[in-house]
């Protein structure tokens, strides 16, 4: 079974499974089949009216009525291009809706740029869509695909990334505000309160204090600019998944979700447009890069592995559990370290939960 089939087959399993005990919206995906096709799931035992529009923030005055009354969970969109669609459901009988968009967004070279938007608080609440972008490196990008990333409005950038990964991998996105805190590549190993390094929760434990100064960032451009966000490490998958991490359990997101959210790195990584060929020489001082020469040397590394130790535990739990000892909490952690308090996260909750 191909991602695609798998990916519509566990959506319409989720659907028949979730109607047996509701008649609202409950749950809804955004599929990419093609360049020009795009598949719109949902789950509802009530007929449904589709809208779509090209921003996010918008009324359904403003929508394009795509169907009224579907019945069926599937409604196939054809010609949609690779242009940034949303789409709302209304259940019928009780209006209740959704807001969906495409997760992935559909970049030629491109790997692991996506939404975090969508994903149920355990309040009921959901987070807006178009405002919280996480990403891998982008110095592969394809004019296209820059024209594409700028339509999404993205007002900042930072970057996660090593002096060395950000010295042979420049982002190809010019024009948007730009941040990142110099580190270097050995830094990351140092794994907080273990004398070896032992798996991967390791290297984690040392991100809270890592990475403590691009959070500041990050949650500053939350709180003060409202507008559209992406950050970056060369993955998209590890660095840039503790900071989503903090970022989710801030609105309210629950720990199963983060996780669920956490492990799509594994299906959406393309490794081979997350850092060009670089000469070897540079390599040859250069403790970093050696790294990465000696990374890209397995015949493995195209193939992005699960992100989890040999008990099934995901590598994200080191960095968790850092905070827990050291902080208390990912709360105390972000009061501490980013000046987070209630009052700051729940103006967070307003302005990015819907």
């Amino acid at each position: 079974m191909t991602v695609r089939n798998f990916a519509i087959a566990f959506a319409l399993t989720a659907s028949v499974l979730a109607t047996a005990s509701s008649a609202r919206v409950l749950d809804a995906n955004v599929i990419r089949q093609d360049p020009d096709t795009l598949t719109l799931v949902w789950t509802d035992s009530d007929p449904v009216d589709l809208y779509e529009a090209d921003h996010a923030d918008f009324t359904l005055k403003d929508a394009h009525i795509l169907a009224r009354s579907e019945r069926v969970g599937q409604f196939v969109i054809k010609h949609a291009g690779l242009s940034r669609r949303y789409f709302t459901i209304v259940d019928t009988r009780d209006h209740t809706r959704i807001e969906v968009a495409e997760r992935l967004i559909p970049l030629a070279q491109g790997s692991n740029f996506r939404d975090i938007g969508g994903y149920a608080t355990a309040d009921g609440k959901r987070v807006r869509w178009g405002l919280i972008y996480r990403s891998g490196a982008t110095p592969m990008l394809t004019p296209a695909d820059v024209e594409q990333v700028h339509g999404l409005g993205v007002s900042q950038l930072v970057d996660l990334r090593s002096d060395e990964e950000r010295l042979v991998a420049p982002t190809r996105i010019n024009g948007v505000p730009y941040a990142a805190v110099g580190y270097g590549m050995m830094d990351i190993m140092k794994a907080t309160g273990n004398a070896q390094v032992r798996n991967g929760a390791d290297i984690y434990r040392n991100f809270p204090t890592l990475l403590a100064p691009q959070v500041r960032l990050i949650f500053a451009h939350l709180l003060h600019q409202k507008s559209p966000i992406a950050y970056n490490c060369s993955a998209g998958q590890d660095r840039t998944g503790f900071v989503t991490a903090l970022i989710l359990t801030a609105l309210g997101v629950p720990y199963d979700t983060i996780v669920t959210d956490y492990h799509l790195s594994t299906r959406f990584r393309r490794p081979e447009f997350e850092m060009p060929e670089f000469d070897p020489a540079l390599a040859k001082t250069n403790p970093g890069l050696q790294m990465f020469a000696a990374y890209r040397s397995r015949p493995e590394w195209k193939v992005p592995q699960p992100l989890m130790d040999k008990d099934g535990q995901p590598f994200l739990r080191g960095a968790l559990e850092a905070i827990k000892d050291k902080w208390g909490s990912v709360e105390g952690y972000l009061q501490a370290e980013a000046g987070v308090g209630p009052a700051q996260i729940a103006q967070l909750r307003r302005d990015y939960l819907e």
